[in-house]
């Protein structure tokens, strides 16, 4: 089978499409044909070797960390999934690939109402906005939210997700972005480029931050006391926390079928709809790096596979 890899860290240039084995099905794993596949952030983080002394990747190395394609076959445990079912789901690593053979716990069926690169668009999003919003902040109908950097993929989730929960939410983002955040139902959207936020956002018990840098810094000041900032970017500063009597986390989300199962009813009720910026083919995959590493992107760039 077809995947993209690289046999040493660095810029995008290192990615080749290669010729690998197919992988063998274990007894709690499925075998899917992988129609698509998304560029993460994340992706190039790994491919940079800036994460290996806390990854320690085996190189040579398949990227990617979320799939959607139609199972082709199933080990001896697996219950919940079906041959000929369109799954989709997240993992670490490998899905830059014609197939994988992943965990059963890690995938769930598509919604109905939506296409495979839909899909693929909405699952790391839906399973790190969960991870955030319902296991880190344990978010209550009727709390204020502020969530930083929108109109990305995440963001976009992130907003749409808190407001299914019955939370009002306060977003930042910028050209483009401000009128996509609008669109997928924020209560308030703050052009950060035009107005600091700090004088628009206040009394806030949650700030969910994909920025990082001074955005984090400043996000201390609308925070009420007691409330909660958490990144998934980057450690907030535990001295400024105990200044202002707030809660602090650096947060890694982890693939769960009943965290997509969860964002999977609410795209079945309309209430999360997806967001894709471009459609490129797997042979493009230096080239969709390059697009999303530039920045200013809104939505998922979806690498088509099959």
């Amino acid at each position: 089978m077809k995947a993209i890899q690289y046999i040493a860290f660095g810029d995008s240039t290192v990615l080749r499409l290669n010729e690998v084995t197919k992988p063998i099905v274990q007894d709690d794993e499925v075998l899917v044909r992988i129609a698509s596949t998304t560029v993460n952030p994340f992706d190039m983080k790994v491919r940079s070797g800036s994460m290996q002394k806390m990854l320690n990747i085996e190189l040579p190395y398949t990227p990617g960390s979320d799939i959607a394609g139609v199972v082709e076959a199933i080990g001896n445990k697996v219950m919940r999934i079906k041959v000929g079912d369109e799954v989709f789901g997240t993992t670490f690593g490998g899905t830059y690939a014609e197939y994988i053979s992943i965990k059963e716990s890690q995938i769930t069926v598509k919604p109905r109402n939506v296409s495979l690169n839909e899909a693929v668009s909405l699952a790391v999003p839906m399973v790190t906005a969960y991870t955030l919003l319902l296991e880190a902040a344990q978010l209550q109908s009727g709390q204020r939210v502020l969530v930083h950097g929108a109109a990305g993929s995440v963001g976009s989730v992130m907003v749409q997700m808190a407001k299914a929960i019955g939370a009002y939410v306060i977003a930042t983002a910028s050209g483009e972005g401000v009128d996509l955040v609008k669109g997928v139902g924020a209560d308030e959207v703050i052009d950060y480029k035009k107005t600091d936020f700090t004088t628009v956002a206040k009394n806030i018990d949650l700030v969910a931050d994909t920025v990082e840098g001074e955005t984090q810094t400043k996000s201390f000041t609308v925070l009420k006391k007691g409330g909660k900032l958490i990144s998934l970017v980057s450690q907030p500063s535990a001295e400024l926390a105990k200044k202002h009597e707030v809660i602090v986390q650096y947060l890694n989300s982890t693939p769960s079928f009943k965290k997509l199962d969860f964002g999977s009813q609410l795209v079945d009720q309309g209430k999360i709809k997806p967001h894709i910026a471009k459609t490129m083919k797997l042979e493009q995959a230096a080239a969709a790096q390059d697009l999303v590493s530039a920045g200013g992107v809104n939505g998922k760039v979806v690498l088509e596979v099959s």
